[in-house]
């Protein structure tokens, strides 16, 4: 009994500093944002009372990064993904095309950096921004100095008025809205599309639109110029790759790559070699528009995602070189089922059937591995849904 009183009270000991710390970070913060002209009504509306949440567990942990390149591509651009896509463009092509109009950003582009960011509107985030923001502004981490800018700046756009404390959620790690800006970027870039004299990212499409436009813009997008296109290897092709190795088509020709379906390659515009999964999976020549892309969040298999999609909301036929695995990717449709059937079998997915693989739905499909006899690393690919579908 006395251990346990012991340990509770280490508990208690070891709070109270980290408690301490985060409120005199918050006043340091207040300090700073008053003198860049943030009131303190909205300084103690946003900050007073606030707790840290767990926002923190959340770095170094995304899945542009580890997740393979053929799951991540077969769960971003799938075919509901391309439908629902398609129906939002026609929605919203009056907003999409004066987008493109005033920013020279081609429109399905634009369109399909909101499917990859909240699918279309469906999925902002939760989290409140000002918490998130502040937890890791005042948890020591090495990003700590840059969560603190971007926290400043929300508290601007709280005092400027164009977003709602109530309203102002979106993801760990502080992006928010239909495409998901950073509170730093939103003050730099975004615009009034609608001409309701109110920037708003969250509530009003054409502004997000616009103001994602209006961000590859700045990013170096180069009008009437493709992100890029799907090609084809010579067998024994030993050239040079990378993105940043940009050469003229007349390079790559010479290199004996040709378009994916065997047309020759012509053209102005230079174009660096990417291959996401090596020299035997897709290729593709990608120009400085991928690396506007690139620029919205820094990662080569999201600015591919965004790429596809656009080329696929306008009818293209998507990725067509195999992906080099024995075990591909599956769509959400699939997902979804891969967690009806461990739901079947009696296993916690950790909420409701949506096609998202959380911590609980990978842990229940690692379980699944380890009892059948297969590799356990709790993915969700053609193999596992083949022995779920047949009873195993």
């Amino acid at each position: 009994m006395k251990s346990g009183i012991f340990a509770l009270c280490a508990l208690v000991a070891l709070a109270e500093p980290a408690a301490a710390d985060f409120a005199s970070c918050k006043q340091q913060i207040k300090a700073q944002a008053g003198a860049d002209g943030v009131s303190q009504a909205t300084l103690s509306h946003a900050l007073d009372g606030l707790e840290p949440n767990d926002a923190v567990s959340f770095l170094g942990v995304q899945p542009e990064f580890t997740t393979p390149i053929w799951d991540y591509m077969a769960g971003l651009v799938d075919d509901e993904r391309v439908r629902d896509g398609q129906a939002r463009f026609a929605e919203y092509r009056q907003a999409a095309q004066a987008a493109q109009r005033r920013f020279g950003v081609d429109a399905a582009a634009i369109v399909a950096v909101w499917g990859v960011e909240s699918d279309f509107g469906k999925s902002f985030g939760g989290r409140p921004i000002v918490q998130s923001l502040a937890t890791l502004a005042c948890t020591p981490n090495r990003r700590s100095d840059y969560f603190r800018s971007e926290l400043i700046a929300a508290l601007k756009i709280l005092n400027h008025g164009d977003v709602r404390l109530e309203e102002f959620n979106g993801s760990w790690a502080g992006a928010f809205g239909n495409t998901q800006f950073m509170p730093s970027t939103f003050l730099r870039l975004a615009v009034d599309l609608d001409g309701d004299g109110k920037r708003d990212v969250i509530n009003s499409v054409p502004d997000a639109l616009g103001s994602t436009a209006n961000f590859l813009h700045h990013a170096g997008w180069v009008p009437s110029l493709p992100w890029g296109f799907e090609v084809k290897l010579p067998a024994d092709y030993h050239g040079p790759s990378g993105r940043g190795a940009k050469k003229p088509l007349a390079f790559w020709a010479g290199h004996g790559l040709a378009h994916v379906n065997g047309a020759p390659l012509s053209g102005g515009g230079a174009y660096g070699l990417l291959l996401p999964s090596g020299p035997h999976g897709p290729a593709f020549l990608v120009s400085r528009n991928f690396d506007a892309f690139y620029s919205y969040n820094a990662a080569e298999s999201y600015a591919l995602a965004i790429g596809v999609l656009s080329d696929r909301l306008k009818g293209g036929p998507g990725v067509v070189t195999p992906w080099p695995t024995d075990d591909p990717g599956i769509p959400r449709v699939e997902r979804k089922e891969v967690q009806a059937l461990l739901a079947q079998r009696g296993y916690d997915i950790g909420g409701k059937i949506d096609g998202v693989m959380g911590a609980k739905t990978r842990e229940a499909i690692a379980d699944y591995e380890q009892k059948i006899g297969m590799k356990r690393d709790g993915r969700a690919g053609k193999k596992l849904l083949a022995s779920l579908r047949a009873g195993k």
